[in-house]
């Protein structure tokens, strides 16, 4: 062989030409024009939770595909099995799992009282024994937990592999619209927290939901960020009890519960979708005895502390490019809104000068490289969610409207306003 080495040779399909056009065509299809299209109302299936009918914008949309995702042991298998639960009063439900045995299913669905007479349970990790199921079996809905355990004999490789996720994805997709049939599928997460396999798993699916919160906390976040058939600005609240995942009528009174002001502590009032939430952003701020001082975050991006720190070293007067820094959120939430900008500064102040702040005083506002501060949405919401617990003050940007409100125009106007007696 002139190219020198073995199993080098690849099939190629030729296509006959004729001049410049393929002749080898598959004859044209008839289209449609889109005014002309007849549009069917479908009702929705109502999963028995408000706040997750919220999130899915309305409820389950027969035919859709949502995938689930999120830490392990965070609660997305009691969160499904309750939803079958609820469903199951009304609807054929299916769930497949193939990752625990009927057994240990029977017993989770006693003890959230999930048991109906139209739960059927299967637990198999064969593909195409699902995808024949889904065809024969006129579900209404059909859970799968989870797709990294599903694999087709058709695909030469093993479960969890990027060709058996792409795969079974593919397929469960197809089937979901040919049936008519509503699926849920639960799939599994990297340690850093993204969607484990590949990125045409998010695009092939109809809804992306991510269970989010501290893994043995009682808060739970339930976020959409897709969803062809409703908004992804809805965020649900859940708290894990003993029977199961239950709406969470005051998160902001559970997040604040057990506040105790003190040094480094500041109530900042965020957004979650379209809900004002109150939380409580932690910090500290110690002498480094290291030659490079340590930069740590939990709950906010690491990136953007470190350039906070800078604005207050460079434009606040609060040297601390010496000290370790660590900011916290309580609760277990992600805050990536830069409202929450001035609370991380103000806690670092407090925590630096040793100073408390005001215990009936909440905080938001944006802050850029210049040390001004910068108007953020929804203000009237946050104000509204933090005079209903109870605070009297808040810091804001100065172009926020309203009565006895604390307006700087800069950080260190802002940090006057924290260190004066």
């Amino acid at each position: 062989m002139s190219c020198g080495s073995w199993d080098s040779l690849v099939e190629s399909v030729q296509q006959k030409m004729s001049g410049n056009k393929i002749t080898d065509l598959p004859s044209a299809v008839s289209v449609e024009k889109i005014s002309e299209i007849k549009s069917s109302k479908t009702p929705r299936i109502t999963t028995g939770s408000e706040e997750v009918d919220t999130v899915l914008g309305g409820g389950i949309v027969p035919g859709s595909l949502i995938l689930l995702a999120g830490d392990p042991g965070i609660g997305k298998s009691t969160l499904v099995l309750q939803l079958a639960g609820d469903v199951s009063k009304n609807c054929r439900v299916l769930y497949i799992s193939g990752e625990e045995s009927a057994n240990q299913v029977r017993l989770r669905s006693e003890r959230i009282k999930g048991l109906n007479e139209n739960f059927e349970f299967l637990a198999s990790t064969d593909l195409d024994q699902v995808l024949a199921q889904t065809f024969t079996g006129d579900y209404d809905l059909i859970i799968v937990d989870s797709i990294q355990t599903m694999a087709s004999k058709s695909v030469a490789s093993s479960a969890g592999t990027v060709s058996q996720i792409t795969n079974g994805a593919n397929a469960l997709m197809q089937a979901a619209k040919s049936t008519h049939t509503a699926m849920i599928i639960i799939g599994h997460v990297t340690k850093e927290g993204n969607l484990a396999g590949p990125k045409l798993l998010e695009h092939l699916v109809d809804t992306v939901l991510h269970l989010e919160g501290e893994k043995f906390g009682g808060v739970k976040f339930l976020r959409s960020v897709k969803n062809r058939f409703g908004s992804t600005n809805e965020v649900g609240v859940l708290e894990m009890t003993d029977s199961g995942l239950k709406p969470l009528a005051n998160p902001s009174g559970l997040l604040l519960e057990e506040r105790s002001p003190s040094p480094g502590s500041v109530v900042f009032a965020t957004m979650e979708g379209t809900r004002p939430l109150l939380v409580e952003v932690q910090a500290l701020v110690s002498p480094s005895v290291f030659g490079y001082p340590k930069r740590a975050a939990v709950g906010v991006d690491i990136n953007r502390l470190g350039l906070l720190a800078a604005v207050m070293t460079k434009r606040g007067g609060i040297n601390l490019s010496t000290s370790d820094i660590y900011v916290n959120i309580v609760g277990g939430l992600k805050i990536s809104e830069p409202a929450i900008d001035l609370a991380i500064i103000l806690s670092l102040a407090s925590a630096s000068k040793n100073i408390i702040l005001d215990s009936s005083m909440v905080v938001f506002g944006e802050v850029g490289l210049s040390g001004e501060i910068r108007s953020v949405n929804s203000a009237d919401r946050r104000l509204k969610e933090a005079r209903k617990l109870g605070f009297t003050k808040a810091i804001v940007p100065p172009l926020v409207m309203g009565k006895d409100l604390l307006k700087p125009r800069s950080i260190s106007e802002a940090l006057k306003i924290i260190t004066k007696k």
